[in-house]
């Protein structure tokens, strides 16, 4: 089990790294969180909702996501209230403290059910822990940490990010705040996120090891832009109104980044683009006037359009139309904004049943249902999409095949189909084409529910293609594949994580004999 001192310090990425190794040393390996929090989700190719991270992790060992792999997920809709999804499927909505007194008394089974499944399919098993095993008022009930670690009879790895600083403290001070029994699981340190010369780290490193008895097992590197999503909004602090890149790039797109944001690694792939910039906003006044302004998903969709009118948004946004913004667009939750109207009759979304008006850019009303969409689709372009997309696609742009997944509460009605043109036509049952997305005859506004959509290289090419040929520029063409850059970004931290950790301990720390590449 990979542990952390703290929430961020990398044990996605070191569950990612380590089971790549294994992996690729021959052994069938699964990830494994049992409970997890976070906005930003992953669809397995069954329909079932899961942690990004988990999904993240089974791509990188080679394997097909299951729920198994994150049986219990958390995604926060307010303050102090959270949507359970258990096994990929909506549970109930529950306040904190409904979720620790009601929810977990009754979870160990099914985290163990799940758990025991992955430990007969697969030879190793990488659980990953959440936060901090150390956190004294969470203990009682924990099931992700160290309870986690005593039922599965799991050793520990514990990891601590120095970039934040403080390692020593955060490692000490984690240890003395556990039970002598869970103190003992832990069997290795991994100091994360290091930069510079590791000789001049060497006292501390032979100081905490005597203090502790412990071994420090690697010291990893810092890894400046790893192409790899991070699984929630944590990683955008700081970031508001600043570009992604190093330097200024031929294309502004500006992602409005509001309170609930959901699934902004859709927007992972423009960011790796050679000339587009990608900046997340959280201020009116930040917005300028951008090339595409992007509505991106949301847990709560009428919350944070609320946000956006308290904010002075839609004000914005229109200046910006007016002023030389090529396009607006919304995916999933933003989609449902540009309509004209959300209904909430079963109150899904709120604590009573009501509706808002919507932005009413595009001629759709959005009804929030009790049952929600967890689906992976393919098809292709419409034929008479309205996307203004360059000719220069480098297949058919009629034929271009587009894939993605959708995650959502709510069902969109068009209630003017003359006046907008279907951007997508998807594979149905029985061979039926399903039109999916509508935006203007201009194609100025658009919308669609699928998530993924940029990671689509034809269609993320063309369409800023389009854009370039709209402001004059030559086009690009395609500059690179998404799935294989994850591929390459998957064996770039496997290696540099080789490197600098002494995998001979960890697999003897599992009772594994190693087996070389």
């Amino acid at each position: 089990m990979v542990q952390g001192t703290a929430s961020d310090v990398g044990k996605s990425l070191v569950t990612a790294a380590i089971g790549r190794i294994m992996t690729r040393d021959g052994y069938r390996t699964a990830p494994f969180k049992s409970q997890n929090m976070a906005l930003n989700s992953y669809v397995t190719a069954d329909g079932k909702e899961i942690g990004r991270a988990q999904g993240m992790q089974a791509e990188a060992f080679g394997i097909t996501a299951t729920s198994d792999m994150n049986p219990i997920l958390l995604k926060p809709s307010g303050e102090m209230s959270a949507q359970i999804v258990v096994h990929g499927v909506p549970h109930a909505a529950l306040s904190a403290r409904e979720y620790r007194e009601k929810f977990l008394p009754k979870a160990k089974g099914t985290v163990m059910d799940a758990l025991g499944r992955l430990r007969e399919a697969y030879d190793v098993v990488l659980m990953e822990g959440a936060g901090s095993p150390a956190e004294i008022n969470l203990k009682a009930r924990d099931i992700v940490n160290m309870n986690l670690a005593g039922w599965a009879d799991a050793p520990v790895l514990l990891v601590a990010d120095i970039d934040r600083g403080g390692v020593f403290a955060f490692i000490v001070g984690t240890l003395e705040l556990l039970e002598p029994h869970e103190r003992a699981r832990v069997k290795g340190f991994i100091i994360n996120k290091f930069r510079g010369d590791v000789s001049l780290l060497q006292p501390g490193l032979d100081w905490l090891e005597e203090r502790t008895g412990i071994p420090v097992l690697g010291v990893l590197p810092f890894l400046p832009q790893l192409r790899i999503e991070a699984e929630d909004s944590v990683v955008l602090e700081g970031t508001s109104g600043r570009v992604h890149q190093e330097s200024a790039r031929e294309l502004d797109i500006a992602v409005i980044r509001y309170p609930r944001i959901s699934n902004f690694t859709d927007f992972d792939p423009l960011e790796d683009e050679p000339d587009a910039a990608v900046r997340y906003v959280l201020s009116a006044d930040e917005l300028g006037t951008p090339d595409v302004i992007i509505l991106p998903g949301t847990k709560n969709t009428a919350a944070d359009l609320q946000y956006l009118r308290e904010q002075g948004f839609p004000e914005a946004i229109e200046r910006a139309l007016g002023q030389g913004t090529q396009q607006l667009a919304g995916i999933c939750g933003g989609y449902q904004m540009l309509g004209l109207q959300l209904l909430d009759p079963h109150a899904v979304e709120s604590a009573e049943p009501g509706e808002s008006e919507g932005l009413g850019y595009l001629p759709l009303s959005t009804a929030f249902l009790q049952q929600k969409t967890t689906v992976r689709v393919s098809g292709t372009l419409a034929a008479d999409h309205p996307l203004q997309l360059s000719t220069q696609a480098p297949a058919s742009i009629g034929e271009m095949p587009i894939t993605g997944y959708e995650i959502h509460m709510g069902t969109t009605t068009n209630h003017d189909a003359a006046s907008v043109r279907s951007l997508f036509s998807l594979d149905g049952l029985e061979g039926q084409a399903l039109p999916e997305g509508w935006g203007t005859p201009d194609g100025r506004i658009w919308g669609s529910y699928l998530h993924g959509l940029f990671h689509n290289d034809g269609l993320r090419r063309s369409w800023l293609d389009g854009l370039r040929i709209a402001k004059g520029l030559a086009p690009l063409s395609v500059t690179f594949s998404a799935a294989a850059l994850r591929e390459q970004e998957f064996d770039r931290l496997a290696d540099a994580v080789r490197s600098h950790l002494d995998m001979n301990a960890v697999y003897n720390i599992m009772g594994l004999p190693r087996n070389e590449e």
